[in-house]
């Protein structure tokens, strides 16, 4: 890096100070962590698919969630799933920051990025009260609408700055943590409360992945079903949650002490205008993405030290993956992993949950193997963890978020210095 405090571009360095995580691998850093680092599925089946008679049958759930440690019984009821993961999950990472009182409530923003929206509590909604409209209850509306998650953040403690929610599919948690840094790093906020969320295990929503052939269909082996870059991938697993991190100006967080997890140093996004649900099978787009990233760092490729790759275990989606890593490396990639082995696809968090553990991950100089992952096609083109943790000396790290309708999104994030 440059000057200790200013970002190569001029504007200001962005320190990660917080972290909230609500997943299927547990309710804080240490817990995800070490479920990922022993490469432990948590897919598991969920009975009410089983009785909607839908292909598939299981899950990635959040386990043990109880809103009311965080929320009244009265906001618990008046808020939908995704709401309440997303409140808890920030509560933990402005705990974790440790924000002075006084800091200026507009100066404090929200981005929260999610691919599904409202759209389980519209599911809801419909199947009861089709036939009777007029018995809707009051809280439908702010249930479900897209925003409510990131605004209910705001509301609950009076941040007044930006608050802007993000929809660009699987990408979206990436692009809300890399536009939160942008604005940070302009001046337009001093700290920003920025992730994403999604929990869209319904009927519907798992139904119509089903027919568009995009999940796992291991019924008789969830454990097994998601498997990134594996040779007999089949689809990916759902899975739920949010994850949460407090982003501030690194003179801000150095001046009063705080514990610095490391930092946003760099930033792209792209699009492949390929295909609505299909990713440019030549990875070409991509590359260019992960490449702008790294140089929005300051940095060069060989500086990268493992990548968190998006990893879905779909066979058009890691083969592209793979072939956008092959690009930029010509064969000499450094370590990749996914965390989708265990988690499940947690769809608008996804890429906010890859950004934390990968910052985790590259200041502890572990990479974690990716679970369920035995024989790949992909293994001539980039080099793949498996089996065991790898030793890697910590190194800023690149993380991708790719979504349907060819949204890419890529991270480079830093160990603190």
């Amino acid at each position: 890096m440059s000057a200790p405090h200013r970002h190569p571009s001029g504007g200001h360095r962005v320190a990660v100070t917080g972290i909230g995580l609500k997943t299927p691998a547990g309710h804080t850093l240490d817990q995800v962590y070490a479920a990922v680092l022993a490469g432990r599925p948590t897919a598991a089946r969920v009975e009410r698919l089983v009785e909607a008679d839908l292909p598939v049958h299981f899950a990635c759930l959040v386990p043990e969630f109880d809103p009311e440690a965080y929320l009244s019984r009265r906001e618990a009821r008046q808020i939908d799933r995704p709401a309440q993961l997303l409140l808890c999950a920030a509560d933990d990472a402005l705990a974790d920051a440790a924000l002075p009182a006084d800091q200026p409530r507009d100066r404090i923003g929200v981005q929260i990025g999610t691919g599904i929206g409202g759209l389980s509590s519209m599911e809801a909604a419909t199947a009861g009260f089709v036939d009777r409209p007029r018995d809707l209850p009051v809280h439908t509306v702010p249930r479900t609408m897209a925003n409510s998650p990131a605004c209910r953040v705001a509301l609950r403690h009076g941040f007044q700055g930006v608050c802007t929610t993000y929809s660009s599919a699987c990408a979206s948690g990436g692009t809300a943590l890399g536009e939160a840094a942008r604005r940070i790093r302009h001046g337009e906020l001093d700290v920003a409360v920025a992730g994403g969320v999604d929990a869209a295990v319904s009927t519907v929503v798992l139904g119509a992945f089903a027919r568009m052939r995009a999940l796992s269909l291991r019924n008789d082996q969830p454990a097994l079903a998601s498997r990134p870059f594996d040779a007999d991938r089949d689809g990916f697993v759902m899975g739920e949650g949010a994850a949460v991190l407090v982003l501030e100006r690194w003179e801000s967080a150095r001046a009063r002490g705080a514990r610095i997890h490391g930092e946003i140093a760099g930033y792209a996004e792209n699009c492949d205008a390929f295909h609505i649900a299909a990713p440019h099978e030549d990875g070409e787009v991509a590359a260019r993405c992960m490449q702008r990233a790294v140089a929005d760092a300051g940095l060069s490729l060989a500086d990268i030290g493992h990548i968190s790759a998006h990893g879905t275990s779909t066979v058009p989606g890691d083969r592209a993956e793979a072939r956008a890593v092959e690009r930029c490396y010509r064969g000499q990639s450094p370590p990749v992993t996914a965390v989708k082995g265990v988690t499940g696809h947690l769809i608008g968090a996804a890429g906010a949950l890859a950004a934390a553990l990968a910052l985790h991950c590259a200041a502890r100089g572990l990479v974690p193997p990716i679970a369920n992952l035995r024989h790949s096609p992909e293994a001539d083109l980039v080099d793949l963890v498996h089996g065991t943790p790898r030793a890697v000396a910590p190194a800023p790290v690149l993380a991708n978020a790719f979504g349907f309708g060819g949204q890419n999104a890529c991270l480079v994030l830093a160990p603190p210095t």
